[in-house]
């Protein structure tokens, strides 16, 4: 019986061994983020307003792709701010305001209908936009589709609140 506990032991001991360690990824080429886009383009349903594919992947910090083709929520990050660079597309970005109809999501975001005041500012290909935390936005239009890269940034305990 003690050689099979021994054994059970082992066994759970190897099999955590064997788990995968968190994956990175520190490098996408354009072919990489293309074939994100046609993957994302492909496997979107109707009314579904976002797909999203990870680009890069070093723990914490992720970059994703965003394939926006209509407009969804819109969203606090209550302790990062998110980066955004505009690969393809255009839209009407609200930023700031109150968020309609807020709704947690988790313990970190908040999450709304829309945004009740804020500032509204065209974005298109090229463009780099910065949300600081705790600041409601939301794509509120977007002409056919927008894609976008995404960059979630927590502040660190030491870091100057705006």
């Amino acid at each position: 019986m003690r050689l099979f506990g021994i054994v059970i032991v082992l066994a759970t001991v190897t099999a955590a061994l064997a788990q995968e360690p968190p994956a990175i990824k520190t490098f996408s080429s354009s072919a990489d983020v293309a074939a994100l886009i046609a993957k994302a383009k492909s496997e979107r349903k109707e009314g579904q307003p976002l797909i999203l594919e990870r680009i890069l992947q070093l723990a914490p910090y992720n970059a994703n792709l965003e394939y926006r083709a209509s407009v969804g929520p819109a969203a606090i990050h209550e302790h990062e701010a998110e980066v955004f660079y505009v690969i393809d597309g255009s839209a009407t970005m609200v930023t700031g305001g109150k968020l309609a109809d807020e709704k947690r999501t988790n313990p970190e975001n908040l999450t709304g209908t829309g945004i009740e005041g804020g500032t509204p500012r065209q974005v298109a290909k090229g463009d780099f936009i910065i949300v600081p935390e705790n600041t409601a936005h939301w794509f509120s239009a977007i002409k056919e589709t927008l894609v976008l890269m995404t960059f979630h940034v927590p502040r660190t305990v030491n870091s100057p609140q705006h």
